[in-house]
């Protein structure tokens, strides 16, 4: 299989220094997500706001049973109260359970809800999508991004409007208490509020640009993990090891310059509401001295005042998380405002085809993404149903592109490919990919058993059905392994060897019968023995059907009615240099015959009996 030409990776989005991005704009968009849950959202909103208020109503108290019993010595008044009190302490406790209970059905379901729409979305984006994504950022975004969003709609958002509106009622309570005192709370929240917006902003960029390097660290740790292999191979783990800590340092310096940036938030929060409270000590301190005010009332004053200090320290807290989910909600974002290039087609009625299987190529040209050069230009070529065509040609000539175009793993950017008549753009892609199966030459396999990874195509597939595909692709050693279909084969199948993975993905691929099979040179880990006897079994499952193969061996050609010659990459795309059977081109054709001989030292001793 070649190599699509190298694709930049996405690069990072400049994270805007517009004041408004930072004021949940992305958090807002989200709201669809929250809409089912909506009533317990509403109820874990109000179940906190009413412990609040209950947690507020106590001081109110402390004045009645200051000012009454305990001024005029009257003990039995203090019973009521007291039992007022511990009713208002048992109520506080319930609101609190109810909020922790509500928050498990709302929170962890909008969690839910966008982790599964998030991988439904990256499953529906193309291919070129996800050679231009590192995995690793991907990782990042389902996993931690997501649960910066829950943390935010269970907690952050709830406690800010409930800090918001404790601090009104609360605030008001004390202008009523005493308007001079109740003022100059209000009169110090304002400037609290103004260098509360600009640090918000700063944490804002942050905040995106730590958790832009998390998904690099995922991304590095991810190729590690699966190239461990080579790692170890070429003795290159201290290599490895320096990139990663050059990455996880640069983490390091990122989170720290956050929680220098949170810490002076929380500082700033911590330390205003401590010198308001000194104030309105002495200013209630002298009141009470000149008669004024009484002492009952200053106690509820302060009392009531104190209730205030944890919801304005918690703000610093509260606009992180807020500013941390709303990077988190723009990354997340990101993935699913991407529009997949490749729409589905709704499914129609069509007439059923005289024969299933016909494949045409009508003057099709390609080129990769952010690439100005065409891989394929001008390509043109009919397969009859039953037919199958070998494509050959040198290295990046395009021919692992012509099968990807398909099943519309990538699409053509001018031309058509028709099957059965019917432009592939016009097909469901169920239906389509139905019709096609593939094949690669660099296999992928699931962490799943082996009977999960052939049946992946075809689920409701007879145990009949299996066997003779396991048969076609000489896969019988999977019936010796140590739970034969059962058997998981690990992460990528690596606790298979090469030539079994491509075996099983053969197999794979035969098992529903296709109309039409692409086979991008899938025996190229066989050896000759086990080549030969896959070739002769595909040549019965081949004779039905429609075959697509990409080959660069002589043995591979063989399986192939007529070949396709391909030009050499060039600034104008690939085409067609030649069409006919083996034998034609090998008699006809010097740049054939050149690259058959490049891997076979057979081709010399076939073009004398062929001259014969």
């Amino acid at each position: 299989m070649e190599s699509t030409p190298a694709q930049p990776l996405t690069s990072r989005p400049k994270v805007p220094d517009d004041p408004k991005s930072g004021a949940f704009a992305s958090l807002r968009r989200l709201t669809p997500f929250i809409r089912p849950y909506r009533v317990q959202m509403i109820l874990m909103t109000l179940s906190a706001l009413g412990a609040t208020l209950v947690g507020v109503a106590v001081p109110l108290l402390t004045k009645d049973l200051i000012d009454g019993p305990i001024a005029h010595h009257d003990k039995a008044a203090l019973w009521p109260l007291g039992g007022l009190v511990l009713l208002f302490g048992v109520a506080e406790a319930t609101l609190f359970w109810l909020r922790r209970w509500f928050l498990q059905r709302a929170a962890l379901g909008i969690e839910a809800d966008i982790r599964n729409a998030f991988y439904r979305h990256l499953q529906k984006l193309p291919v070129a999508f996800h050679d231009s994504w590192q995995s690793g950022q991907l990782v990042s975004r389902v996993s931690g991004d997501i649960n910066s969003l829950r943390r935010f709609f269970g907690f952050a958002l709830i406690f800010l409007v409930v800090n918001g509106a404790t601090f009104l009622l609360v605030g008001g309570a004390l202008v009523f208490i005493h308007a001079v005192m109740g003022l100059i709370i209000y009169a110090a929240a304002v400037p609290l509020i103004l260098y509360g917006r600009l640090a918000d902003r700063r944490y804002h960029r942050q905040s995106r640009a730590a958790q832009d390097q998390a998904g690099d660290v995922a991304t590095l740790v991810e190729e590690s993990a699966l190239g461990i292999r080579a790692v170890k191979a070429f003795g290159r783990q201290d290599l490895l090891f320096a990139r990663f800590d050059e990455r996880a340092q640069t983490l390091r310096r990122l989170e720290l310059t956050k929680i220098r940036t949170l810490s002076e938030l929380w500082a700033v929060f911590a330390a205003q509401p401590q010198l308001v409270l000194s104030l309105c000590v002495l200013i209630g301190a002298y009141a009470v001295s000149t008669g004024a005010l009484s002492l009952g009332t200053l106690v509820a004053f302060i009392s009531l005042y104190l209730t205030l200090l944890w919801p304005i320290e918690s703000m610093a807290w509260l606009m992180a998380q807020s500013q941390e989910a709303n990077s988190a909600a723009e990354r997340v974002l990101e993935v699913l405002d991407t529009v997949p290039n490749i729409a589905d087609a709704a499914a129609t009625v069509r007439p059923r085809p005289a024969s299933a299987g016909e494949l045409v190529f009508e003057d099709v040209s390609f080129t990769y993404p952010n690439s100005d050069r065409p891989v394929i230009s001008g390509f043109d070529l009919r397969v009859a149903p039953g037919e199958t065509v070998a494509l050959v040609g040198p290295t990046g000539c395009g021919k692992t592109t012509l099968t990807a175009l398909v099943p519309r793993l990538y699409d053509a950017t001018a031309g058509r490919v028709l099957v059965d008549g019917v432009d592939v753009r016009d097909l469901p892609l169920a239906e389509l990919r139905r019709k096609v199966a593939c094949a690669f030459e660099d296999p992928t396999l699931f962490s799943a058993s082996v009977r999960e990874n052939l049946t992946m195509g075809v689920p409701d597939a007879s145990e009949e059905q299996i066997e003779e595909a396991i048969e076609v692709a000489q896969a019988g050693f999977v019936n010796e392994l140590p739970w034969a279909l059962d058997t998981r084969v690990g992460e990528q199948g690596l606790t298979l060897s090469g030539g079994q993975r491509q075996r099983v993905a053969l197999a794979r691929a035969v098992l529903g019968r296709p109309s039409i099979l692409v086979l991008d040179d899938p025996l190229s880990a066989l050896d000759i023995h086990t080549e030969g006897k896959v070739e002769e079994a595909l040549h019965s499952v081949l004779r039905g059907t429609t075959g697509l193969v990409v080959a660069h061996r002589p043995s591979t050609v063989l399986l192939a009615d007529r070949v396709v010659l391909l030009t050499p990459p060039g600034p104008r795309g690939t085409t067609i240099a030649a069409v006919g059977t083996h034998q034609e081109l090998l008699r006809t054709c010097p740049a054939y015959r050149d690259i058959l001989s490049q891997t076979s030292d057979l081709v010399e001793e076939e073009l004398a009996e062929v001259s014969r």
